[in-house]
């Protein structure tokens, strides 16, 4: 194997992206730093790289620790970097309560009758036991 890899083949072969279009995107559009510097597409990713990306207006930060070009499956690829992202910059996780998809609260006119999903969401909402 070779000791350099294509950013966006090493950031879609690890399933940090779902695409190889949208890590080529990212890089393309400045998300991508590798050791602090913005990243091409094409820019090439050595073992013991550090990369930053921006997703979701998350930052995350990773180490490379192996080179892959070809998409493997999920257990194998969190082996090939390592996550340095400190916890207080991830995202909280949500409550139940939270977690509530309030679209049925916003129900516009001529919308016709609320489906089975929106209804339950309605009750969970409001704190009612069904029947």
């Amino acid at each position: 194997m070779s000791s350099q890899v294509r950013i966006d083949k090493w950031l879609w072969a690890v399933r940090l992206f779902k695409t190889r279009t949208a890590a080529n995107d990212a890089c393309s559009s400045g998300r991508v730093r590798i050791d602090g510097t913005p990243a091409k597409p094409a820019s090439r990713v050595a073992v013991g790289n550090e990369l930053t990306v921006r997703t979701r207006g998350i930052t995350r930060t990773y180490r490379v620790e192996k080179l892959i070009e070809k998409r493997v499956g999920a257990a194998v690829a969190v082996e090939c970097y390592e996550d340095l992202t400190p916890p207080e910059a991830l995202p909280k996780k949500r409550s139940d309560a939270e977690r509530i998809d309030a679209a049925w609260a916003e129900r516009g006119r001529g919308q016709g009758r609320p489906t089975k999903r929106d209804r339950r969401q309605m009750e969970k909402f409001v704190g009612r036991k069904r029947n």
